[in-house]
């Protein structure tokens, strides 16, 4: 089965037969110990340190299907090497382009992120309320924010209920999980622990959004939240708004209540607050292991990934706007 690799590191990645070989490099420059990775095993790869490669690598790995995203010394997604698309089919593109400029059926879809975004908000906090934590009035507050999503007739004004939702909801983190504040949102940069696992964790969820996207027939550039750019996948960041909450956030939920990362494996950087290589390797683990556990999908009446439930989000996507199905967002039921 292949899987993601996570390269911490900095080093020389090229091309040995048919294996990718990783030579790690320290401060110095000093080479370590040479580690082999069977090509038919990688997934895609994600890069922290400075990586040394060449064309003829990035051709192998485009031939092969693997996609490479690279991050900066600070955790940063800056963008990702993408192979080139294969399913893109002009039937579908066409209509997703047709969806994107008729603002009716645009503004429709928008909605219908924002909604299925703030629905998984609100079942994380329920959860949480149910067991004690004082969260009723932020949910209260939500819910009614969430009345007023249908009746925006823009997608600014939509953007801006969602963005008052979510400032709400991250609010209540400090709540959740103990010995962190969350003061306000900060990205860029990060300025406290639970902004940097935000910060992070969002980024692992775009890419993850965007690597399902590949393998359907949706243009990732193409999207209907979120105003496409020049140079960015947009239509990951749609997806991503709803499955944030599931994947995201109970995974930091999970590290910090559970003690798998503390304060000490955050570093103060003048304005920011940095996760410590150590740390962004436990964190990535626990992601791991929360895209392989399963449930028992209510309609397939099968087991399903939590990782498959973005692709499966994309085909519903796929049959909206050829108007085969109306499209539901995703909404956890457990």
């Amino acid at each position: 089965m292949k899987k993601s690799y996570y390269l911490f590191n900095p080093g020389r990645l090229s091309r040995k037969d048919n294996t990718l070989k990783f030579v790690p490099t320290d401060e110095e420059g000093n080479e370590g110990q040479a580690r082999y990775l069977p090509v038919e095993s990688v997934k895609e790869l994600y890069v922290f340190g400075a990586l040394d490669a060449n064309s003829a690598l990035y051709n192998f790995l485009g031939q092969q299907g693997i996609a490479v995203h690279f991050f900066n010394y600070y955790e940063f997604y800056t963008g990702s090497f993408m192979p080139r698309d294969y399913l893109l089919a002009g039937k579908v593109q066409i209509a997703q382009t047709q969806h994107y400029l008729h603002a009716a059926k645009r503004l429709m879809l928008a909605r219908l992120f924002v909604k299925g975004a703030a629905f998984n908000m609100l079942k994380n906090l329920r959860y949480y309320a149910s067991r004690g934590t004082p969260l009723h009035t932020p949910i209260a507050q939500i819910e009614g924010l969430m009345q007023h999503i249908e009746s925006s007739h823009d997608i600014e004004t939509l953007m801006g209920i969602e963005g008052n939702i979510r400032q709400i909801y991250y609010e209540c983190f400090e709540h959740i999980v103990s010995g962190f504040a969350f003061e306000r949102r900060s990205k860029q940069p990060p300025e406290n622990e639970l902004n940097t696992l935000i910060s992070f964790g969002n980024m692992l969820c775009y890419t993850l959004c965007l690597r399902q996207l590949y393998h359907t027939q949706l243009n990732p550039t193409i999207s209907f939240l979120h105003e496409p750019g020049m140079r960015r996948y947009s239509l990951s960041l749609d997806l991503a708004e709803i499955f944030k909450p599931l994947l995201v956030d109970r995974t930091i939920f999970n590290v910090l209540n559970k003690k798998i990362l503390q304060p000490s494996d955050f570093r103060r950087e003048l304005n920011r607050c940095v996760l410590r290589p150590s740390a962004a390797r436990k964190f990535v683990e626990q992601w791991e292991e929360r895209l392989k556990t399963t449930i028992r999908h209510r309609t397939l009446n099968r087991k399903v990934s939590y990782e498959h439930l973005v692709r499966l989000e994309c085909y519903k996507l796929i049959k909206h706007i050829l108007n085969i199905q109306t499209y539901k967002p995703f909404k956890a039921w457990w």
